[in-house]
């Protein structure tokens, strides 16, 4: 096998090697793009949850006055 020939195989490899990786990131990527979604999504549902639980008490903080000692 002539040194060409070598380095030519050796480059076939790694670039295998390379496309392993490249999927294997946009596998975690995609995943992770989803976890987000469901993050955010879960996030919404809670701030509404606590926004319909300060209704439902009759108070908005932000309205009352601040205490005595302000």
């Amino acid at each position: 096998m002539s040194d060409i020939e070598h380095r030519l195989e050796e480059l076939e490899v790694r670039l295998t090697f390379l496309d392993d990786t490249v999927a294997a990131l946009a596998a975690a990527d995609a995943e992770q793009a989803m976890r987000l979604v469901a993050l955010e999504r879960v996030l919404h549902d809670l701030r509404a949850e606590l926004a319909s639980l300060r209704t439902a008490q009759g108070s908005d903080p932000h309205s009352e006055p601040p205490p005595p000692h302000y």
